[in-house]
């Protein structure tokens, strides 16, 4: 079951991160319109959050998601393929 909820938010942010792409060249570089997608993600991984208000991107496939509960995440795809949160101070 692990593995399965691990599939389908892994699919979630790489649907986001290559719609973000697009989106993103019209909107400016600190508007990411990802942040329910981000927050999904974070949720999965069993972390606190809520509701990201804010999100930028920090490189490919790279984003910092701000939580309304005052916690930052880095959330990026490894060389693995595998989607990491850490928790930023």
């Amino acid at each position: 079951m692990k593995t399965y909820v691990r599939a389908i938010a892994l699919g979630c942010v790489m649907n986001a991160m290559c719609a973000g792409n697009v989106i993103a060249e019209e909107a400016t570089s600190s508007e990411v319109p990802i942040d329910r997608d981000l927050a999904a993600v974070i949720a999965l991984q069993g972390l606190p959050c809520g509701k990201v208000v804010s999100a930028t991107q920090a490189g490919e496939d790279d984003y910092i998601a701000s939580c309304q509960d005052g916690n930052r995440y880095r959330v990026y795809v490894n060389a693995d393929g595998r989607v990491v949160v850490e928790k930023l101070d």
